[in-house]
């Protein structure tokens, strides 16, 4: 049975006469789907492991903007930014981590411009981060050790962002097998959900995006793909249902295999 543990708002920190040294931005993703659910508790699993005086908006955390924008509605992207940007410079938030690349690219590079500045990091890079400080050391008889992974790059988190490093250092951390795709890095392939696609029907050609990455991820002979970002989960395990493949390939984020090597 799972630890019941207590993830504080920032209104409950606040009222306590304390401030969070890090926001935990969960993202709509990881507050309303079930899949990405588990990567959000490992997450705050993480921080309080580590002891990080973390807390979360709660309901006063609205989505980001990335959909609307995506999809050429700005003048909603704006309002949703605005919004979020009152609340954040509010409780005088100045660090804040998400797990999702989207939210991660659009308060980094987007909400500037609005008026809302922040130090913005990905999960990835926190927990590489933990790593080097040698506050996360995976377990003895961890389940990774040896075992072949690939990673695959989130669009926005890579080509986008420059944020290649941070997740591959996760991985070889765990003495596992890390096998590149072919099209990996800078020449990464899109899992087929970025630009606002996750929300609508794909345009009519002769194979999905994501079934092509899962083809890849067959040929390189990965026991586990780990992904960095709530969209490529589903598409990734999507893929893999597609090619009927869900005892062979396992999709799981880097924040779930940082807890399940940790014991968290």
């Amino acid at each position: 049975m799972e630890k019941e543990f207590h993830v504080p708002t920032v209104s409950e920190m606040i009222a306590s006469g304390k401030q969070p040294e890090l926001l935990f931005w969960v993202g709509c993703a990881g507050s309303f789907d079930e899949r990405a659910q588990r990567i959000t508790r490992d997450v705050a699993k993480i921080l309080q492991h580590v002891g990080i005086q973390y807390a979360i908006l709660g309901a006063e955390e609205g989505c980001t903007g990335d959909p609307a924008k995506r999809a050429g509605n700005e003048f909603l992207f704006q309002m949703q930014a605005m919004m979020n940007i009152q609340v954040l410079d509010g409780y005088e938030i100045k660090k804040i981590v998400t797990a999702c690349p989207h939210c991660f690219n659009t308060i980094k590079n987007e909400y500037p411009e609005l008026g809302g500045d922040y130090q913005v990091i990905h999960h990835t890079e926190l927990i590489q981060g933990l790593i080097d400080e040698g506050k996360l050391k995976p377990a003895d008889g961890q389940p990774f050790n040896g075992k072949k992974i690939t990673y695959h790059d989130p669009c926005y988190l890579g080509r986008a962002n420059q944020v290649y490093e941070a997740p591959r250092k996760a991985l070889v951390s765990l003495d596992a097998d890390l096998v590149e795709l072919k099209r990996c890095r800078s020449n990464g392939l899109c899992c087929g959900a970025g630009g606002a696609q996750m929300f609508k029907e794909p345009e009519r050609g002769t194979k999905e995006i994501n079934v092509e990455r899962i083809d890849e991820v067959i040929e390189s002979g990965a026991e586990i793909v780990a992904a960095a970002c709530p969209f490529c989960m589903t598409m990734l395990r999507d893929g893999v249902k597609a090619r009927q493949k869900e005892k062979d390939v396992e999709v799981l984020d880097i924040a779930e295999i940082t807890a399940r090597a940790n014991n968290l």
